[in-house]
């Protein structure tokens, strides 16, 4: 019997991918759509302090290079550190997009480590949600915080799996265990995938999607790793619907002796 699987539905939107990718550290636009294109992505987000959106009229803009017809845009709210800063950034990007709706949002506790400031998220969320924003929220890994976004109204809830551009990997992959068991809208790694087998992890504990950004843009080859990691998180959602073989402490045999000669 094979598992069938469905699209991953983010605010009512489905989407055939289960990557998300970024927009910084690039070294050109043109460098960012041909990862893109590599990823399979559907869903690019940018971070609207730092990536030109329209709001500085004599610079380049990304959406002059990807087209927010074929992508889905997601607005960011990186390098706020406050609820007031990224509550302000997402309705900037809100009137930059024409009303659009969907943002992520993130809220840093300090510069060395950009852990989330869990109290600054949640006053943010809720402010966002009830302001009619559809939020996907990037906070820590804990599960009695990941539960309260999602009460709230969040429609994803991304936990980190490291810290941002640490590339260490999923170091938490008992407490995102622990988040999916209770949650009902999309949990997303975000956070500290540096290289395929990472993002395949992430989808055998179950995740709905991967976010990533410097795990490609840092790559030698970022066109390169972005068709690794399309195929990583493609083979780890498949490896989680097919269920694992148990672990054993000792050796199995895999065909059995009953009844054979000696």
């Amino acid at each position: 019997m094979t598992s069938i699987d469905t699209p991953l539905e983010i605010a009512g939107k489905q989407y055939q991918s289960r990557l998300i990718v970024g927009s910084g550290k690039y070294q050109s636009f043109q460098q960012n759509l041909e990862a893109l294109e590599a990823s399979g992505a559907q869903m690019i987000t940018v971070a609207i302090r730092r990536v030109n959106l329209g709001q500085n009229k004599d610079e380049p803009s990304l959406l002059e290079i990807i087209s927010p017809t074929k992508y889905t845009i997601l607005p960011n709210t990186a390098g706020c550190y406050t609820a007031a800063d990224a509550v302000r950034t997402c309705r900037m990007a809100r009137e930059l997009l024409d009303g659009h709706k969907l943002v992520k949002l993130e809220v840093l506790g300090d510069q060395k480590t950009l852990y989330p400031n869990v109290t600054e998220t949640l006053v943010a969320a809720q402010e966002l949600v009830d302001d009619g924003f559809d939020v996907m929220v990037y906070t820590s890994d804990d599960p009695l915080i990941a539960k309260r976004l999602e009460d709230m109204g969040c429609v994803a809830v991304m936990p980190l799996g490291a810290p941002i551009g640490s590339g260490l990997g999923i170091r938490n992959p008992y407490n995102i265990r622990m988040i999916l068991e209770n949650a009902k809208v999309p949990i997303i790694v975000d956070a500290g995938v540096g290289t395929a087998s990472d993002a395949a992890i992430a989808m055998e504990l179950g995740c709905e999607g991967v976010l990533m950004n410097t795990a490609i843009a840092e790559a030698k080859d970022p066109i390169l790793m972005a068709s690794a990691m399309r195929k990583a998180v493609e083979s780890g959602r498949e490896a989680f619907l097919a269920g694992r073989m148990p672990r054993r402490l000792y050796a199995s045999a895999s065909s059995p002796i009953d009844g054979t000669f000696f």
